[in-house]
Protein backbone atom coordinates (compact mmCIF):
# COMPACT_ATOMS: atom_id res chain seq x y z
CA UNK A 1 0.00 0.00 0.00
CA UNK A 2 3.05 2.20 0.57
CA UNK A 3 4.13 3.59 -2.97
CA UNK A 4 4.65 6.54 -4.20
CA UNK A 5 2.38 8.98 -5.86
CA UNK A 6 0.60 7.84 -9.05
CA UNK A 7 -0.12 9.21 -12.48
CA UNK A 8 -3.58 9.94 -11.86
CA UNK A 9 -2.82 11.83 -8.31
CA UNK A 10 0.40 13.51 -9.34
CA UNK A 11 -1.49 15.56 -12.41
CA UNK A 12 -4.87 15.58 -10.53
CA UNK A 13 -4.81 19.58 -11.18
CA UNK A 14 -4.71 19.17 -14.54
CA UNK A 15 -7.68 16.63 -14.89
CA UNK A 16 -9.80 18.59 -12.79
CA UNK A 17 -9.30 21.72 -15.00
CA UNK A 18 -10.05 19.40 -18.05
CA UNK A 19 -13.28 18.15 -16.01
CA UNK A 20 -14.67 21.47 -15.73
CA UNK A 21 -14.03 22.30 -19.70
CA UNK A 22 -16.18 19.58 -20.43
CA UNK A 23 -18.32 19.96 -17.45
CA UNK A 24 -18.69 23.40 -19.21
CA UNK A 25 -19.79 22.18 -22.42
CA UNK A 26 -21.85 19.89 -21.19
CA UNK A 27 -24.17 22.29 -19.46
CA UNK A 28 -24.04 25.02 -22.62
CA UNK A 29 -24.64 22.39 -25.33
CA UNK A 30 -26.08 19.31 -23.64
CA UNK A 31 -28.38 21.05 -20.72
CA UNK A 32 -30.33 18.21 -21.08
CA UNK A 33 -28.15 15.75 -19.48
CA UNK A 34 -28.12 17.92 -16.26
CA UNK A 35 -31.43 18.68 -16.17
CA UNK A 36 -32.42 15.09 -16.38
CA UNK A 37 -29.75 13.74 -13.44
CA UNK A 38 -31.50 16.50 -11.33
CA UNK A 39 -34.37 15.18 -11.11
CA UNK A 40 -33.21 11.67 -9.89
CA UNK A 41 -32.82 12.68 -6.08
CA UNK A 42 -34.44 11.70 -3.02
CA UNK A 43 -34.32 13.54 0.28
CA UNK A 44 -32.41 16.56 -1.79
CA UNK A 45 -29.50 13.51 -2.14
CA UNK A 46 -29.08 13.39 -5.73
CA UNK A 47 -28.84 9.72 -6.29
CA UNK A 48 -26.29 9.51 -8.94
CA UNK A 49 -23.48 11.53 -7.17
CA UNK A 50 -24.37 9.46 -4.34
CA UNK A 51 -23.23 6.21 -6.27
CA UNK A 52 -20.34 8.24 -7.64
CA UNK A 53 -19.16 9.20 -4.83
CA UNK A 54 -19.40 6.01 -2.67
CA UNK A 55 -17.39 4.30 -5.39
CA UNK A 56 -14.90 7.29 -4.49
CA UNK A 57 -15.01 6.78 -0.66
CA UNK A 58 -15.82 3.20 -0.41
CA UNK A 59 -12.32 2.23 -1.46
CA UNK A 60 -10.37 4.41 0.27
CA UNK A 61 -12.31 3.14 3.75
CA UNK A 62 -11.36 -0.45 2.67
CA UNK A 63 -7.58 0.61 2.87
CA UNK A 64 -8.28 1.67 6.27
CA UNK A 65 -6.94 -1.36 9.31
CA UNK A 66 -9.12 -0.42 12.10
CA UNK A 67 -7.03 -3.08 14.21
CA UNK A 68 -4.78 -0.33 14.18
CA UNK A 69 -6.20 2.11 16.85
CA UNK A 70 -5.40 -0.41 19.27
CA UNK A 71 -2.01 0.97 18.42
CA UNK A 72 -2.59 4.14 19.61
CA UNK A 73 0.07 4.09 22.36
CA UNK A 74 2.91 3.98 20.65
CA UNK A 75 3.11 7.68 19.37
CA UNK A 76 0.78 9.34 21.71
CA UNK A 77 2.09 12.41 20.93
CA UNK A 78 2.14 12.40 17.67
CA UNK A 79 -1.69 11.20 18.20
CA UNK A 80 -2.32 14.87 20.63
CA UNK A 81 -1.05 17.21 17.42
CA UNK A 82 -2.93 15.28 14.88
CA UNK A 83 -6.46 14.81 16.77
CA UNK A 84 -6.19 18.74 18.40
CA UNK A 85 -4.60 20.26 14.81
CA UNK A 86 -7.22 18.96 12.52
CA UNK A 87 -10.29 18.79 15.20
CA UNK A 88 -9.63 21.83 17.02
CA UNK A 89 -7.41 24.49 15.02
CA UNK A 90 -8.30 23.34 11.80
CA UNK A 91 -11.99 23.82 11.64
CA UNK A 92 -11.87 27.16 13.28
CA UNK A 93 -8.54 28.53 11.69
CA UNK A 94 -10.42 27.55 8.17
CA UNK A 95 -13.31 29.57 9.26
CA UNK A 96 -12.07 33.19 9.86
CA UNK A 97 -9.47 32.75 7.22
CA UNK A 98 -12.09 32.21 4.74
CA UNK A 99 -14.58 34.63 6.40
CA UNK A 100 -11.93 37.26 6.38
CA UNK A 101 -11.03 36.89 2.82
CA UNK A 102 -14.40 35.91 1.26
CA UNK A 103 -16.69 38.01 2.86
CA UNK A 104 -14.22 41.42 3.55
CA UNK A 105 -11.50 41.50 1.67
CA UNK A 106 -12.46 39.97 -1.30
CA UNK A 107 -16.42 41.92 -0.98
CA UNK A 108 -16.22 44.43 -3.69
CA UNK A 109 -16.38 41.34 -6.05
CA UNK A 110 -18.02 38.45 -4.49
CA UNK A 111 -21.93 39.32 -3.67
CA UNK A 112 -22.66 38.28 0.29
CA UNK A 113 -24.96 35.62 -0.98
CA UNK A 114 -22.31 33.93 -2.66
CA UNK A 115 -19.26 34.74 -0.16
CA UNK A 116 -21.65 32.54 2.34
CA UNK A 117 -21.70 30.15 -0.14
CA UNK A 118 -18.21 30.25 -0.68
CA UNK A 119 -17.59 29.83 3.19
CA UNK A 120 -19.85 26.93 3.72
CA UNK A 121 -17.57 24.74 0.93
CA UNK A 122 -14.90 26.01 2.86
CA UNK A 123 -16.13 24.92 6.13
CA UNK A 124 -16.63 21.39 4.52
CA UNK A 125 -13.31 21.09 3.38
CA UNK A 126 -11.91 22.18 7.05
CA UNK A 127 -14.25 19.61 8.96
CA UNK A 128 -12.98 16.68 6.86
CA UNK A 129 -9.26 15.55 7.32
CA UNK A 130 -7.55 13.73 4.65
CA UNK A 131 -7.93 9.79 4.71
CA UNK A 132 -6.10 7.34 2.17
CA UNK A 133 -3.97 10.42 -0.23
CA UNK A 134 -1.88 10.97 3.65
CA UNK A 135 -0.20 7.32 2.56
CA UNK A 136 1.27 8.59 -0.38
CA UNK A 137 1.84 11.92 1.21
CA UNK A 138 3.57 10.26 4.33
CA UNK A 139 5.13 7.88 2.02
CA UNK A 140 7.00 10.59 0.06
CA UNK A 141 8.44 12.27 3.07
CA UNK A 142 9.39 8.63 4.80
CA UNK A 143 7.38 8.83 7.30
CA UNK A 144 6.19 5.96 9.82
CA UNK A 145 4.19 3.99 8.22
CA UNK A 146 2.57 2.50 11.56
CA UNK A 147 1.67 5.72 12.71
CA UNK A 148 -0.01 7.36 9.79
CA UNK A 149 -2.21 4.14 9.51
CA UNK A 150 -3.06 4.91 13.37
CA UNK A 151 -3.68 8.75 12.76
CA UNK A 152 -5.50 8.21 9.47
CA UNK A 153 -7.80 5.46 11.18
CA UNK A 154 -8.62 7.33 14.64
CA UNK A 155 -9.48 10.16 12.26
CA UNK A 156 -11.98 8.20 10.31
CA UNK A 157 -13.65 6.98 13.81
CA UNK A 158 -13.48 11.15 15.17
CA UNK A 159 -15.70 12.16 11.68
CA UNK A 160 -18.19 9.81 12.61
CA UNK A 161 -19.28 12.35 15.76
CA UNK A 162 -17.28 15.50 15.43
CA UNK A 163 -17.95 15.92 11.46
CA UNK A 164 -21.56 17.47 11.43
CA UNK A 165 -21.64 19.31 14.52
CA UNK A 166 -18.90 21.17 13.83
CA UNK A 167 -20.19 21.36 10.49
CA UNK A 168 -23.49 22.76 11.76
CA UNK A 169 -22.11 24.95 14.69
CA UNK A 170 -19.84 27.36 12.13
CA UNK A 171 -22.24 27.32 9.29
CA UNK A 172 -24.38 28.67 11.96
CA UNK A 173 -22.09 31.13 13.22
CA UNK A 174 -21.21 32.03 9.70
CA UNK A 175 -25.09 32.72 9.21
CA UNK A 176 -25.56 30.24 6.93
CA UNK A 177 -28.63 27.92 7.51
CA UNK A 178 -28.43 24.56 7.16
CA UNK A 179 -30.79 21.39 7.04
CA UNK A 180 -29.69 19.47 9.97
CA UNK A 181 -31.42 16.20 8.47
CA UNK A 182 -30.06 16.32 5.48
CA UNK A 183 -26.89 17.30 7.18
CA UNK A 184 -27.36 13.99 9.06
CA UNK A 185 -27.74 11.95 6.48
CA UNK A 186 -25.19 13.03 4.54
CA UNK A 187 -22.53 11.83 7.17
CA UNK A 188 -24.49 8.52 7.15
CA UNK A 189 -24.56 7.86 3.60
CA UNK A 190 -20.52 9.35 2.41
CA UNK A 191 -19.04 7.97 5.96
CA UNK A 192 -21.23 5.91 7.68
CA UNK A 193 -22.28 3.65 4.84
CA UNK A 194 -18.73 3.55 3.01
CA UNK A 195 -16.71 2.58 6.38
CA UNK A 196 -18.91 -0.48 7.29
CA UNK A 197 -18.64 -1.23 3.71
CA UNK A 198 -15.23 -1.17 3.51
CA UNK A 199 -14.44 -3.51 7.50
CA UNK A 200 -17.01 -6.17 5.91
CA UNK A 201 -14.72 -6.26 2.57
CA UNK A 202 -11.44 -5.66 4.21
CA UNK A 203 -12.37 -8.90 6.57
CA UNK A 204 -14.28 -10.87 4.18
CA UNK A 205 -11.27 -11.00 1.45
CA UNK A 206 -8.88 -11.38 4.06
CA UNK A 207 -10.45 -14.02 5.19
CA UNK A 208 -10.88 -16.09 2.48
CA UNK A 209 -7.73 -14.70 0.09
CA UNK A 210 -5.02 -13.66 3.14
CA UNK A 211 -4.13 -10.19 3.64
CA UNK A 212 -1.14 -10.04 0.81
CA UNK A 213 -3.54 -10.57 -1.73
CA UNK A 214 -6.50 -7.63 -0.48
CA UNK A 215 -3.17 -5.20 -0.28
CA UNK A 216 -1.44 -6.02 -3.15
CA UNK A 217 -4.22 -7.09 -5.87
CA UNK A 218 -7.17 -6.44 -4.36
CA UNK A 219 -7.36 -2.72 -3.63
CA UNK A 220 -5.15 -2.11 -6.92
CA UNK A 221 -8.33 -3.24 -8.83
CA UNK A 222 -10.27 -0.16 -7.60
CA UNK A 223 -8.19 2.45 -8.11
CA UNK A 224 -9.18 2.79 -11.42
CA UNK A 225 -12.82 2.80 -9.93
CA UNK A 226 -12.17 5.45 -8.01
CA UNK A 227 -10.58 7.71 -10.65
CA UNK A 228 -13.35 7.69 -12.65
CA UNK A 229 -16.29 8.14 -9.98
CA UNK A 230 -14.00 11.66 -8.87
CA UNK A 231 -13.74 12.57 -12.89
CA UNK A 232 -17.39 11.51 -13.70
CA UNK A 233 -18.53 13.24 -10.45
CA UNK A 234 -16.25 16.27 -11.34
CA UNK A 235 -17.84 16.83 -14.99
CA UNK A 236 -21.38 16.29 -13.87
CA UNK A 237 -21.14 19.12 -10.89
CA UNK A 238 -19.24 21.62 -13.76
CA UNK A 239 -22.59 20.98 -16.02
CA UNK A 240 -24.53 22.79 -13.30
CA UNK A 241 -21.80 25.14 -12.82
CA UNK A 242 -21.68 26.38 -16.00
CA UNK A 243 -23.23 29.99 -15.33
CA UNK A 244 -21.59 30.55 -12.10
CA UNK A 245 -18.47 29.82 -13.70
CA UNK A 246 -19.20 31.75 -16.73
CA UNK A 247 -20.02 34.79 -15.08
CA UNK A 248 -17.22 34.95 -11.88
CA UNK A 249 -14.53 33.24 -13.97
CA UNK A 250 -12.39 34.99 -11.37
CA UNK A 251 -13.79 33.61 -8.35
CA UNK A 252 -11.96 30.29 -8.82
CA UNK A 253 -8.71 31.91 -7.81
CA UNK A 254 -10.17 34.19 -5.24
CA UNK A 255 -11.69 31.19 -3.07
CA UNK A 256 -8.35 29.21 -3.91
CA UNK A 257 -6.24 32.15 -1.84
CA UNK A 258 -7.93 31.28 1.59
CA UNK A 259 -7.86 27.67 1.00
CA UNK A 260 -3.84 28.07 0.05
CA UNK A 261 -3.32 29.98 3.17
CA UNK A 262 -4.92 27.47 5.45
CA UNK A 263 -3.09 24.35 4.17
CA UNK A 264 0.37 26.29 4.94
CA UNK A 265 -0.92 27.26 8.34
CA UNK A 266 -1.98 24.35 9.41
CA UNK A 267 0.64 22.51 8.47
CA UNK A 268 3.40 24.91 9.85
CA UNK A 269 1.22 24.42 13.34
CA UNK A 270 1.13 20.37 13.43
CA UNK A 271 5.05 20.41 11.74
CA UNK A 272 6.44 22.93 14.21
CA UNK A 273 4.14 21.77 17.38
CA UNK A 274 6.04 17.96 16.43
CA UNK A 275 9.78 19.95 16.56
CA UNK A 276 8.53 21.58 19.89
CA UNK A 277 8.13 17.80 21.18
CA UNK A 278 11.69 16.47 20.16
CA UNK A 279 9.07 14.58 17.94
CA UNK A 280 11.25 12.14 14.79
CA UNK A 281 11.01 13.93 11.43
CA UNK A 282 9.39 10.82 10.30
CA UNK A 283 6.17 11.38 13.04
CA UNK A 284 6.28 15.11 12.22
CA UNK A 285 6.06 14.87 8.14
CA UNK A 286 2.60 12.71 8.09
CA UNK A 287 1.48 14.75 11.20
CA UNK A 288 1.27 17.82 9.09
CA UNK A 289 0.64 16.31 6.26
CA UNK A 290 -3.20 14.79 7.35
CA UNK A 291 -4.16 18.15 8.56
CA UNK A 292 -3.15 20.03 5.73
CA UNK A 293 -4.85 17.85 3.40
CA UNK A 294 -8.25 17.47 2.74
CA UNK A 295 -11.11 14.74 2.17
CA UNK A 296 -12.40 16.68 -0.57
CA UNK A 297 -15.06 13.65 -1.58
CA UNK A 298 -16.36 14.09 1.41
CA UNK A 299 -16.29 17.98 1.33
CA UNK A 300 -17.88 17.66 -2.29
CA UNK A 301 -20.15 15.11 -1.66
CA UNK A 302 -21.96 17.01 1.62
CA UNK A 303 -21.69 20.32 0.14
CA UNK A 304 -24.09 19.20 -3.05
CA UNK A 305 -26.11 16.95 -0.50
CA UNK A 306 -26.62 20.22 1.42
CA UNK A 307 -26.47 23.43 -0.55
CA UNK A 308 -26.73 21.75 -4.62
CA UNK A 309 -25.13 20.67 -7.43
CA UNK A 310 -25.56 24.54 -8.82
CA UNK A 311 -24.55 26.11 -5.05
CA UNK A 312 -21.42 28.26 -4.59
CA UNK A 313 -20.00 25.72 -1.84
CA UNK A 314 -19.57 22.87 -4.31
CA UNK A 315 -17.96 25.24 -6.34
CA UNK A 316 -15.93 25.92 -3.63
CA UNK A 317 -15.40 22.51 -2.36
CA UNK A 318 -14.71 21.49 -5.83
CA UNK A 319 -11.70 24.44 -5.60
CA UNK A 320 -10.53 22.59 -3.30
CA UNK A 321 -9.59 19.50 -4.85
CA UNK A 322 -7.83 21.96 -7.74
CA UNK A 323 -5.12 23.01 -5.64
CA UNK A 324 -4.54 20.20 -3.27
CA UNK A 325 -1.94 18.19 -5.40
CA UNK A 326 0.57 21.40 -6.37
CA UNK A 327 0.26 22.44 -2.36
CA UNK A 328 1.05 18.98 -0.82
CA UNK A 329 3.96 18.34 -3.14
CA UNK A 330 4.99 21.82 -2.38
CA UNK A 331 4.61 20.73 1.68
CA UNK A 332 6.39 17.49 0.51
CA UNK A 333 9.46 19.47 -0.47
CA UNK A 334 9.72 21.47 2.10
CA UNK A 335 9.20 18.73 4.54
CA UNK A 336 12.20 17.00 2.84
CA UNK A 337 14.41 19.95 3.02
CA UNK A 338 13.66 20.18 6.67
CA UNK A 339 14.52 16.75 7.64
CA UNK A 340 18.19 17.57 9.23
CA UNK A 341 16.40 20.01 11.67
CA UNK A 342 15.03 17.00 13.80
CA UNK A 343 16.33 14.59 15.51
CA UNK A 344 16.17 10.92 13.93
Amino acid sequence: MEKGIGFFERYLTIWVALCIVIGLLIGQYIPALPQTLSQWEYANVSIPMSVLIWLMIWPMMMKIDFKSVMNVGRNPKGIIITCVTNWIIKPFTMFVIAKFFLCFVFAPFISEDLANDYLAGAVLLGAAPCTAMVFVWSHLTKGDAAYTLVQVAINDLIILVAFAPIVGLLLEVGGVSIPWNTLLLSVVLFVVIPLIAGIITRYVVIKKRGREYFENIFVEKFNGVTTIGLLLTLIILFSFQGDVIMENPFHILLIAIPLTIQTFLIFFIAYRWAKTWKLPHSIASPAGMIGASNFFELAVAVAISLFGLHSGAALATVVGVLVEVPIMLTLVKISNKTKHLFND
